[in-house]
Formats: structure tokens, sequence, C-alpha cells
């Protein structure tokens, strides 16, 4: 069916339906879709148009069109004709013409080209809303907007939109946008904070904000000095964001009022997470020093050292019910590479100072001590306390676990949860489950079958190699920038054994980073098999699970060249896949079905943290080829899905298929899809993960990308071999 024209928009011609295959197949090869038409059909009439000339009415015919675009018109004729599935996007899967008709504006209207392919006419979707959005009726689109080489227009997107969609602060000016908790499962979802008893200047602000703007609704609570797994379980009732860093501010409100503060602006993944998360913030930082926005990781630095003072660890992320769980430590890597990008500022030192200070409270106070530490062997573990049962997960998510216990003792399920919750009841059972369930979404793989069940036993590879990382970082900073003496303050001295004034030295933290190499070469290392495992403390035996963690190793620098160069030949093949890394193998996995589901973190996908690391370990190693290998195959996965599903960015990919990668369903499905028209923000760690990886790639690397050649292809036209000869070859 023909399909009709919206007002200062043509339609599509049977001659372009009879080329369809072919033409969406070479605007897949080459996203550069938009071509002049030779013979024009109007919609609803036989009568032949005669081709008009291409420059006669328009200005300078060597540079790009521009059209002049009647915003509601042609979303409404677009949407009608392309978006056959009526999700409001517009992807390889939609059954329209993928041919549109658009007027030039220097030619005032007169001449008209079409616009061909899916790419072209999802990104014309995305200008269309985006005006619409922002009132306009009518736009001038630049022919580059619309067939911008891929590569560019997604780096231009996070850098230029995605960062600043996900930016949030904790004041007056946003708390409306950063309160409001998707996860919040209760009866009243008022919006709430909670502030450290050691910010009073905060308390006062927020209560002041409450009065000032009654129609945010929203409650201010004080939290007392010292945090019980119990206080968490009673907050779990009305549940709030936690306050973080402020800084003052000049502004026109007098003394009386009390002082202006401004919130140190964070950002968010994205989805649902509208907090900031622990392990997260560092892989979206890597991506903001990348795109020029240093300011901002620094910022993000300062509200992880403002979690650490108040709160007494990092939490998993800045919300009530995670304030006894932790999140996998980063801290002093970011930090050191904050600094490297400002230390020709006046205040850089005192911010490395402030900095190196929490990391070392964190790692005595979290991380070396009860219940986190293995005392025989040294080695920590994920392990957070708690009481009941995780409210943040979905209602239904824990109901086949505890629902066989309600019909035990005869109540439903919410009596039951309650009492179990309250202690009314004990199961040690449950204990134990939940315990484990802690401790692996304290671990950030939440949930794989490497961790799931056995958590809080496992001294794991990757929180080690993030515990050596931190005892080699601060003894290089403590010695080539304290001049090997880093004086302790009052601020951060507490639960450390260290006093008030006391001089650090680096040779402490050097042999603290020999005993834990030394510790995991001798529990964790597997020689035959080319891989550091994780070591189960409670059967004091080496785990065989293999998970790309091992990988981690590189990234820290535990592993010696010989260990590198056999992880590489033996352990590298096992997670390597069509796009990018594997979580885990799927040996490891085992089968699946009915009453043994999938898990998010195992085999079939990748998610960005661990390509990072990766990358960045096998390039510590000089291991370039693979990294160029493993980088060119996941930018080029999400380079696809972004340019054949309407530009999505997801939170993890499926990377054993790359049709369609960004469709993972299991659990709690995948952050960064049913967006409308649009994607505004992607998603944070694989924002990062994509402008970090393009550091990576040479020249020719972003050519080939820009036209989605397979990596297959763009060895063969480099003369390479290919991944399964050179697998082969490997083997």
């Amino acid at each position: 069916m023909q399909p009709t024209e919206a007002p200062g928009v043509s339609s599509s011609v049977p001659e372009m339906q009879q080329q369809q295959q072919v033409s969406e197949h070479r605007t897949r090869a080459h996203p550069q879709g938009i071509r002049s038409n030779t013979l024009i059909y109007e919609a609803g009439t036989a009568e032949l148009i005669p081709p008009v000339r291409r420059w006669s009415h328009d200005a300078n015919p060597g540079q790009g069109r521009r059209f002049l675009v009647n915003v509601d018109a042609t979303l409404k004729h677009l949407i009608a004709q392309e978006d056959t599935d009526g999700d409001m996007q517009i992807t390889v899967e939609d059954n329209g013409p993928k041919t549109l008709y658009l007027r030039t504006a220097p030619s005032a209207g007169h001449n008209r080209f079409d616009i061909r392919g899916t790419y072209v006419l999802s990104n014309l979707l995305q200008e269309l809303t985006l005006a619409k959005d922002s009132g306009k009726a009518h736009i001038v689109l630049d022919e580059s907007q619309l067939s911008e080489n891929p590569v560019d227009r997604l780096r231009r997107l996070i850098c230029d939109r995605f960062w600043d969609e996900l930016v949030r602060r904790i004041d007056a000016s946003s708390i409306a946008r950063a309160a409001p908790d998707p996860k919040d499962w209760t009866s009243d979802r008022t919006p709430r904070i909670y502030v450290p008893a050691g910010a009073p200047e905060q308390f006062a602000y927020f209560k002041r904000v409450a009065q000032e703007q009654p129609e945010i609704g929203l409650e201010v609570h004080l939290l007392p000095e010292n945090i019980t797994p119990e206080l968490v379980r009673d907050l779990n009732e009305k549940p709030g964001i936690l306050a973080l860093a402020m800084e003052h501010a000049p502004d026109a409100r007098s003394e009386a009022d009390g002082p202006a503060l401004r919130g140190v602006p964070f950002v968010v993944p994205g989805g649902r997470f509208n907090e900031l998360y622990g392990w997260d913030s560092y892989f979206i930082s890597l991506g903001l020093l990348v795109s020029g926005k240093t300011e901002l990781a620094r910022s993000i630095v300062t509200n992880l050292c403002f979690c650490i003072k108040h709160y007494g660890i990092v939490p998993n992320a800045t919300r009530t019910y995670y304030l006894g769980r932790a999140h996998p430590p980063f801290l002093t890597d970011l930090t050191l590479r904050v600094y490297e990008n400002i230390k020709h500022q006046p205040e850089a030192k005192t911010f490395l100072r402030q900095a190196i200070l929490a990391a070392i409270k964190e790692y005595h106070t979290v991380w070396t001590a009860e219940p986190r530490l293995d005392p025989r062997t040294g080695l920590s573990r994920y392990l957070s306390r708690g009481v009941g049962v995780p409210p943040e997960t979905e209602p239904t998510h824990f109901t086949h676990i505890l629902q066989p216990y309600a019909e035990k003792h005869h109540m439903t399920y919410d009596e039951f949860v309650r009492a179990y919750n309250y202690g009314e009841i004990k199961e040690p059972a449950l204990d134990t489950y939940f315990m484990h369930d802690r401790a692996l979404r304290e671990s950030g793989h939440d949930s794989s079958y490497r961790v799931e069940g056995i958590c809080a036993d496992l001294a794991t590879v990757d929180l080690n190699c993030l515990l050596f990382k931190y005892e080699t970082d601060i003894a290089r900073a403590i010695r080539n920038e304290f001049q090997d003496g880093l004086i302790m303050t009052d601020e951060y001295c507490s639960g450390t054994p260290y006093a008030s004034g006391e001089t650090l030295s680096s040779s402490l933290w050097e042999r603290k980073a020999k005993r834990r190499r030394l510790m995991m070469n001798d529990l964790m290392w597997n020689s035959e098999e080319g891989m550091f495992f994780d070591y189960n403390t409670a059967k004091r035996q080496r785990s065989t699970f293999e998970s790309c963690t091992t990988l981690w190793t590189l990234w820290a620098g535990i592993a010696t060249p010989e260990q590198a160069a056999l992880i590489v030949k033996k352990g590298l093949p096992k997670f390597e896949a069509l796009g990018g890394l594997l979580s885990t193998t799927e040996k490891s996995r085992g089968p699946l079905g009915p009453d043994r589901p999938g898990r998010q973190w195992d085999f079939p996908n990748g998610w960005a943290p661990h390509q990072i690391v990766a990358w960045t370990g096998l390039l510590r190693y000089h291991f370039t080829e693979d990294v160029e290998r493993l980088v060119y195959k996941w930018l080029y996965m999400v380079t696809k899905a972004f340019v054949d599903f309407n530009g999505v960015v997801v939170e993890k990919y499926d990377v054993t298929r790359l049709t369609d990668p960004h469709r993972v369903y299991v659990e709690y499905g995948n952050q960064g899809l049913g967006f409308k028209g649009v994607n505004r923000e992607g998603f944070g760690w694989t924002n990062a993960s994509y402008v970090y990886g393009l550091q990576f790639a040479n020249a020719h690397m972003r050519r080939a990308l820009g036209t989605l050649t397979p990596y297959s292809t763009y060895c063969k036209a480099l003369e390479w071999p290919s991944d399964d000869e050179a697998f082969d070859s490997e083997r």
C-alpha cells in the first residue's frame, strides 16, 4: 500500500519499494543513506513529476543539503509510515518502505530529496522528537545530522548529551528529580532525604528546602551516628536518598536564613538507577575524563570521600537500604587518574591527600576488617552485615524462596516476610541464603552462578585485585607525591590503626601488597588452566568456575609476565566472543532450565566493566593486538545495535550474537531499552566504554567501524588472520 503524504512531505514511490532490499542492504553497509531521486510519484496521483535539478535553487552546491522540516506533520507521517510495530522507534525490524522526502531549505521547499534507510530515518525521528520536546514548529536540518558517521554520532551524543542527562545534584535545584526511586516498592512513596549526623548544615538546608518547596512533599531526616543493620531494616519502611557532598555557593539569601549550599554533582547509571553507585562511578568517570569532563570526575571522587567519612563505606548506592552494603572499591585508581589531570591546579595536592586518606580508612574499616577479612589467609571477601530480605528487588523476586516458609508457618507471604525481618521467626537456612545474597549484590555481580549461594565464603579474584591496587596505589602516592610521609588526620583516623598526626610511609603498603600477591599466587593461580580462580575460604579450596575476572590480575599488575602470557594464551580464548568478552564460560555456567534460569552476569552476556578492565590490563602487559581486536569487537557490536535499533545503548549485551545483542531479558531485563523516539541518556558505563575504547582504535579501525565492517572482513582487508584462524594457530 502506498503511504499517504503529510503536509510538506512527499512519499515514497513504487520503484523505491521494489529496490527496498537492495537499498536497505546498501544503507546498512554504509549508513550515509541520503540520495537524489530521478523520478518521483506524487502520492495519490498517477502523474510523473519531472526530475528537479539538484542545484538549480540551492546555494553552495558543493556543501551538504539543508532541509526545512515541519516538525509535527513530518513526525506524524514518519511514525505512521515507518514505525510498523508501534514502539516509537525505527529499526531494521520495521517493515516500512524506508524512504521519505524532505524539502530543501535554500530552495524554499521547491526541491525535494529522498532520504533512505533505517539509520537515516531513525536519526530523523530522534531529531524531530527532540525538536517537538523543545516546542519547535519548524526546524532546519543539515544533511550531516542525518547521515553522520555513526561512530562520530554516538561519541558526540555521549559527550554532548548523554552525560548531561545523567548528571544529578542533591540540592534544591534537583531534589525533585533525584529523590524519586523506581525501586521503592512501599505503599508510601513520599520523597525523603536522610542526612548524616556529621552534616548539621545540610540538615538545616534541606529542612528549609522542604518548607520553601512544599509541592515536593519532601521529608527530611537526620541519621544517628551509629548505623546498625537493625536501623537499616527499620528504614526500609520509609526508604529515601542519602545526602551527598555540598559546597558553599554565593547567594542572595541573608545570613539569617543560613548559608547557601549547592550539591556537588555526580552521574547516575541511568534507567531505574537514579542515584550514585559505587563501582559504576569509577567506569563512568573514565568516560568523563576521556570526554574532557575532568571537573565532573573530580566531583564524583569528592562524593565518594563524603560517603566514607559520613556513612563509613562507599555504599552500593546512595539509598537507605544500601547503607550496610559496600561496592567494589576503585577509589585509589580513580583518584590518581583525576589527579594527573588537575595536578597543575593549586588545590590538587589537597584533593589527593583527602582522597588517599579516605581510601586508607575504607581499606581498614571495611575491606580488611571483620566480617570481610578472612583471618587465616589475609584475603578479603564480599560480606555485608544485614537483617532480613533485601528490599530493592522486585516484590516477587524472592517469592520462590520465601513462599514455602510462609506455608510452613501458616502465614500469608507478607506476614511471614515481616515476622522474619524482625526476628519473630528464626530460620537459619534463610539467614545463610540472604547472607550470600547480600554478598553477591555487594560484589556488583548480581547475579551469577559463580557467586550465587557461596559469595560470602569466596575470596574473589576481582576483590583482591582491587585491594592489591589500593595497596600499590597508596604506596605510590605516598612515595611520589608526599615525599614518603603522609600525615593521618582526625577526619579519617577513626577505625584505622593510625593515630591522628602519625606519618604513614610507602614501605608499609608495599609489604601489604607483597603479602597479598604471594597469597593469591599460592591459592588462586592454576598454571595448567592459565587462569586465576576464586578461593573458597570455608572449604579451603580453589574454585573451578571460569570467569573473565582472571584478567583483572593484569589490570592490577598482580600477574607476572609469564602468568600474563599464559592467561592470554589459555584463558582469554575461553571468553572471547563475536562482540567482545563473555563474563563467564558456558561450561562453568552449566545447563539452564525451568528450575535453573539464566543469570545476567553469566554466559552469553558481556558487560562494559569487564571489557574496560581487560583492555587496560592487556595494554599494561603490551598485548596491543589483543586489545585492538577486543576493542573492535565490542565497539562494532555497540555501534551496529546503535545503527539498527534507533540509537540504542544498553546496560549489557549478549556478545554471542550480533543481530540484536541488546535484547537480554534474564533477571532484571536490560536498562536503556523502551525509550520513545530518542535515546536521551544511553547507559553510564556503556557510554564510558565507547569513548574509552575509541582511544585504542586507530584510523583504520574507526573508518571500518563507521561503515559497520565486521571484524572478519576488516581483518581480510588488512590481510590479517581471522579470529578462527588465529585461535586455531594458538591452540
